[in-house]
């Protein structure tokens, strides 16, 4: 018997670390396009996204010059893209994600989907976007 909670424990700690949303993650736009590495971390109980690698090296010393705020003319690589998510039920939600690419800041939902993907979600009022980021390993 306790061989067999051994082994549902461990099975039920596998699959809740699949779901971990922090680590770093490969964006995908919605062509399919490779862009960028996300780092997804916690501070103090709120999740950040930071930019740490630009794949294509002819924008690594690029400047978030459609950015608004704080977040003018900062260069892109090391920029915190994703601010303010809380855990709420089974998603990171009530925080943005930055697009340096038009300077266009969205409500924001995150989870791990049961491929491993990180489901990025971004809201403007009831039209939203999704895009799936997989796992750097």
């Amino acid at each position: 018997m306790i061989k067999h909670i051994t082994l549902l424990l461990l099975f039920f700690s596998l699959s809740m670390s699949a779901q971990d949303i922090f680590g770093e993650w490969q964006t995908i736009n919605n062509k399919g396009e490779e862009k960028s590495i996300v780092k997804i971390y916690e501070e103090n109980g709120v999740v950040y996204g930071k930019i740490v690698k630009i794949n294509d090296q002819s924008k690594v010393d690029a400047l978030c010059t459609e950015c608004d705020g704080e977040d003018y003319n900062k260069p892109i690589l090391g920029l915190i893209i994703i601010k303010d998510a809380v855990k709420d039920g089974q998603y990171y939600k009530h925080g943005t994600i930055l697009d340096p690419q038009n300077g266009s800041t969205y409500k924001l939902r995150l989870s791990v989907n049961d491929k491993g993907q990180l489901q990025v979600r971004g809201y403007l009022g009831f039209i939203y976007s999704t895009q799936y980021w997989e796992k750097v390993k």
